[in-house]
């Protein structure tokens, strides 16, 4: 028995706005579908190529995140003052009124345990638990004035990564694909890998797309085992029945997308027709054995196992192959001091050891590859670390608790000024002294190098435009050759 549908049950409002070509409906309609943002997605292909506003610098980011967030005055902020001043009880006057995490009562100072010394004709100060990043100092740009508004790690890396302490809004990668597309149509534009056996505090939604179309979310992949999951065939299913499956539901979503309108169908068609080509593509880039055994070696990747190392021989990989946004997730840099696992002298430098030499290798290996000019690499924890001695509950190991005031970063490559140290904190290392740098400014400038002004990069969701810097950020010029 056939049944005869009535026509209305598919004149939803999405429908009817999808059939207004004028008035009220054409402007709802453009608004469901972002067309008043700086840059529409392809209709038929939101991952489709796109050119910047204006001339870019560089093509792709790599972006090293330290989760949990790394001493800076251990690494790179040396301050002789508060070496001198370790034991002292902090100024009252400098912890008036403020909030720890974990800190009680009277703190006292808390200098490096370890040495410092300037490195390259820039001068740059390094701890000697750096000695291969210390090799490399003319090729970096250190911020140490950055500051942030959070002081607790989720919140704290949402602001980084995404704009706001919430939930809900993109990520930066996805940001950075929604304005610029996949530059190679067989892998995503934007990658995430994670090290040290723990997701970031903020989970996905470090990477995720928000309101954005789903398509420009992170895809994680795998140094160990398969590099996507769920991307491999089912049992009994061969790649030739997987393409005539795909084909066949591309075509269904195809009439759906017709007949209502919605993005996100667009969307579903782009991730399946990806998927399938990723069955092939990423496999083969995810291959590091492929690799020279002196590249494995500088960078103490091994093959096979899920490690920082792996991550960023693959960072290399993927950037080479036209990926726009790599994102390496580092945990088991909290170092509280309430352990021997996280005490600053004991444990420290064993943390950095596989870290210093493998960022070393990677920006050699782009600077070699001719790379390092267009490709943008950030290294940053989420906030600072305190220039006080944690010493929670009687803790006898040394450990610094968080610290959104002050931090240090540093970028490399793609129109960064190489050999430069920019900004400064007070003489125990606690605020900002000069050139402050909010992480919104940092988001503008990243936006910047690829061609975007970060005002203009936005998406209109909810009756309003919405960016990644939200109504902040300016691009610190300073930072810029």
């Amino acid at each position: 028995m056939q049944f005869e549908h009535d026509p209305l049950q598919f004149r939803t409002r999405r429908h009817f706005l999808g059939q207004a070509s004028n008035g009220l409906g054409g402007i709802a309609l453009a608004s469901l579908l972002g067309s008043s943002s700086s840059l529409a997605a392809d209709a038929s292909d939101p991952l489709s190529p796109k050119t910047p506003p204006f001339a870019a610098k560089a093509k792709s980011v790599i972006y090293l995140h330290m989760a949990g967030s790394p001493p800076q005055h251990d690494l790179f902020d040396y301050k002789p003052k508060l070496v001198e001043m370790t034991g002292k009880e902090c100024p009252a006057e400098v912890t008036k009124g403020e909030r720890f995490a974990f800190i009680k009562g009277t703190p006292k100072l808390l200098g490096t345990p370890h040495k410092f010394s300037q490195h390259g004709e820039s001068g740059a100060w390094l701890s000697d638990v750096l000695p291969n990043l210390a090799k490399s100092a003319d090729d970096l740009c250190f911020v140490k004035s950055m500051h942030t508004d959070q002081f607790n790690h989720a919140p704290a890396q949402l602001l980084l990564y995404t704009g706001s302490p919430r939930q809900g809004r993109p990520s930066m990668g996805s940001w950075v694909t929604y304005g610029l597309g996949a530059e190679n149509e067989n892998l995503p534009g934007f990658v995430v890998l994670i090290s040290g056996g723990t997701s970031p505090s903020a989970g996905k939604n470090a990477w995720g797309s928000g309101f954005l179309p789903s398509v420009y979310q992170g895809v994680q992949c795998r140094s160990k085992g398969d590099p996507v999951l769920y991307v491999s065939n089912p049992d009994g299913m061969d790649r030739n029945v997987r393409s005539l499956t795909i084909d066949s539901i591309g075509e269904l979503n195809r009439l759906q997308a017709e007949q209502f309108g919605s993005p996100e169908t667009l969307t579903r068609i782009a991730q399946y027709e990806l998927a399938f080509r990723m069955q092939v593509s990423v496999p083969e880039v995810m291959d590091i054995a492929a690799e020279p055994k002196h590249i494995q070696e500088a960078y103490g990747a091994q093959p096979g196992e899920a490690s920082f190392a792996n991550n960023c021989l693959l960072a290399r990989r993927l950037v080479e192959q036209g990926v726009r946004f790599v994102q390496l997730f580092d945990w088991g840099w909290d170092f509280h001091g309430n352990s021997v696992q996280n005490d600053i002298k004991l444990s420290l430098p064993d943390r950095c050891k596989p870290m210093d030499q493998a960022v070393a290798a990677l920006i050699q290996d782009l600077k070699e590859r001719g790379l390092l000019d267009e490709t943008l690499i950030v290294w940053s924890g989420e906030f600072g670390r305190t220039p006080l001695n944690e010493e929670r509950n009687g803790s006898k190991f040394l450990g610094r608790d968080h610290h959104p005031h002050c931090y240090t970063i540093f970028l490399a490559g793609a129109g960064i000024k190489p050999g430069t140290t920019y900004g400064a904190t007070d003489e125990l290392g606690y605020f900002v002294a000069e050139n402050p740098v909010h992480v919104h400014d940092l988001q503008a400038t990243i936006l910047h190098q690829l061609g975007f002004d970060h005002t203009k990069l936005t998406y209109r969701f909810q009756g309003r435009d919405y960016r990644l810097t939200d109504v902040h950020g300016h691009v610190v010029d300073e930072l810029l050759m």
